[in-house]
């Protein structure tokens, strides 16, 4: 565990692996235990893997006033690379870390290398939006943990793997399980999710781009990777069937093989 002071925040971090830099940001609520161990491991075999706490999330060190902005958590994710002397790196953003990756395109160009938009949109002006039911769920921060990650899976992966993969679901209730986020910021992230809205400059964005979806996702629809994909000049869209949401989870050795080819 280690931690890097950036702005108002104590960002919680690790860094792992050698070669080329590769910043990796998790989605709403999520914490930097929520990546897949093995996924993980593949990646920091051929770079220099970055993981972290977004502002509100996990053991991140973070204000308890003032609302959050997508704009804002990409400028935690740039001072934590300049605190780290990360010049530029791939970036790979999941749910609202591919909002936070967009946002760190288009305000801090020079520090993106190639870029990675898994499983989001790109904001109020251009999305197709969850069902209510999907939204009322999502937002459903009643019982346990325990109950609240359950709840979560359900809407993460397709009924089909949640069946064939018990060991899995329970490996990644355990790391759900590890740093929770809290009430209050679980709702000032997904407040800054609603007003997040980058859709009308997205063709200024002249990184190489690939945007990835599972077929199935319910809570960010994949209709919203091919607005992104047609959006930003020559990116690539990979379809990932059989996976929802979590598809780097579901999909995972399908998914390392793309992003490694992309990556290079």
């Amino acid at each position: 565990m280690a931690y890097a002071k950036v702005g108002d925040l104590n960002i919680n971090y690790e860094l792992m692996g050698e070669g080329h830099p590769l910043v990796l940001i998790m989605g709403l609520t999520g914490s930097q235990d929520w990546w897949d161990p093995e996924f993980l491991d593949s990646l920091a075999e051929r770079y220099r893997v970055l993981i972290f706490d977004n502002r509100g999330a996990g053991l991140t060190e973070t204000p308890d006033d003032g609302e959050f902005t997508i704009v804002q958590m990409a400028g935690d994710a740039a001072g934590l690379m300049e605190a780290l002397d990360i010049d530029s790196a791939h970036v790979l953003g999941l749910s609202m870390g591919g909002m936070i990756a967009q946002e760190l395109a288009l305000n801090y160009p020079a520090k993106v290398d190639k870029l990675v938009l898994a499983a989001t949109n790109c904001g109020a002006s251009g999305s197709v939006f969850a069902t209510r039911e999907v939204l009322t769920k999502l937002a459903d921060r009643t019982g346990t943990p325990k109950e609240q990650v359950a709840r979560y899976c359900s809407l993460l992966f397709c009924d089909a793997w949640l069946e064939s993969h018990e060991d899995d679901v329970r490996e990644f209730t355990n790391r759900y399980l590890v740093a929770p986020a809290n009430d209050p910021n679980a709702a000032r992230q997904f407040i800054a999710t609603v007003k997040f809205d980058a859709c009308e400059q997205l063709p200024t964005i002249d990184k190489p781009t690939l945007v990835a979806h599972g077929a199935e996702d319910v809570i960010i629809p994949p209709e919203n990777s091919r607005v992104i994909a047609g959006r930003i000049p020559g990116a690539k869209l990979r379809e990932y069937e059989e996976a929802g949401h979590g598809f780097i989870w579901e999909r995972r050795d399908d998914f390392l093989r793309d992003l490694k080819e992309f990556l290079g």
